[in-house]
């Protein structure tokens, strides 16, 4: 089946030109969003259709994609009269990159397949430049027949695609992800804190530090700001809170020992005590150059 008919449900800083991608790359595309001028934005730009309600962007897709906040967004745009699930044409495909937990992923894998629909969980990677770049990373959880068929389309906006696993897998994936981020974060903000004690060239240690096993995404994209004590763009606190919330969860599931992930959370909670809440997540500097 070539898929030709999609809806995108949920235009915020990811979605919005991601759907964009879609429209680019000569998808009939319908779109909504729970702020209606938003929608009426994303067509005036990119000449697609848009609806009221996430049931009416889907009585026509054969691929669905939704990219919301949180497990309570998905149940908002799925449930009800109005919802994805009741007006959903038979056989076609949800594809979900809201960052969420496995547990809801498996949840809607199941309940699905008795309205003859189909779900992948598909997180995302590469925050805001990445959507508006095309350049995504994608994780994704499911069927492979399911993801071989969604899989062209998530090539207009996607560089790096992989079919993880079955159902959560693409979750898991990602919160091994926010992992790994919060940790490098964290190693980086100490270092670049150290680096500025010591009264040291810190572009020069950087030009040179960044060629070797210490470089990192962060090192290279946020080392200016952070030095600079310049927050106020990028991926924000709160939203890193959300995703280790939902990692420390899976971690009581599945006995998993995260002793540095949970003092990191920690470490963020204090720096949206500081107001610092939309603040980018490098922001973790800040706590150890401002008492």
């Amino acid at each position: 089946m070539n898929i030709k008919n999609v809806s995108f449900i949920g235009l915020g800083v990811m979605g919005y030109p991601m759907a964009g991608y879609l429209k680019k790359n000569n998808f009939n595309i319908t779109v909504f969003n729970r702020t209606n001028s938003k929608s009426k934005k994303w067509v005036e730009e990119f000449k697609g259709e848009s609806s009221t309600t996430p049931g009416g962007a889907v009585k026509n897709a054969e691929a669905i994609f939704i990219c919301v906040g949180r497990d309570e967004d998905l149940r908002e745009v799925m449930e009800g009269e109005s919802g994805i699930l009741h007006n959903a044409k038979k056989e076609a495909i949800i594809v979900d990159h809201t960052t969420a937990s496995a547990e809801i992923a498996r949840e809607y894998h199941q309940r699905v397949k008795e309205l003859n629909l189909s779900f992948l969980d598909a997180p995302i990677s590469g925050g805001q430049a990445g959507a508006e770049n095309g350049i995504l990373s994608i994780m994704v959880g499911g069927d492979k027949n399911n993801f071989d068929k969604v899989e062209p389309a998530l090539r207009s906006y996607g560089k790096t695609i992989e079919l993880i696993g079955n159902s959560g897998s693409g979750q898991l994936a990602k919160m091994i992800n926010q992992i790994c981020i919060a940790g490098l974060v964290q190693g980086l903000s100490e270092a670049l804190a150290f680096g500025k004690k010591s009264n040291i060239d810190m572009e020069k240690v950087i030009k040179v530090i960044s060629k070797g096993a210490a470089q990192s995404w962060q090192m290279e994209n946020r080392y200016k700001t952070m030095l600079d004590g310049k927050f106020d763009f990028g991926f924000a606190v709160d939203w890193m809170r959300k995703d280790l919330k939902i990692v420390l969860e899976e971690a009581q599931r599945n006995k998993a020992r995260l002793p540095a992930t949970a003092l990191i959370d920690q470490f963020y909670a204090q720096v949206q005590e500081r107001g610092g809440g939309r603040w980018d997540t490098s922001s973790l500097i800040h706590l150890l150059m401002h008492k």
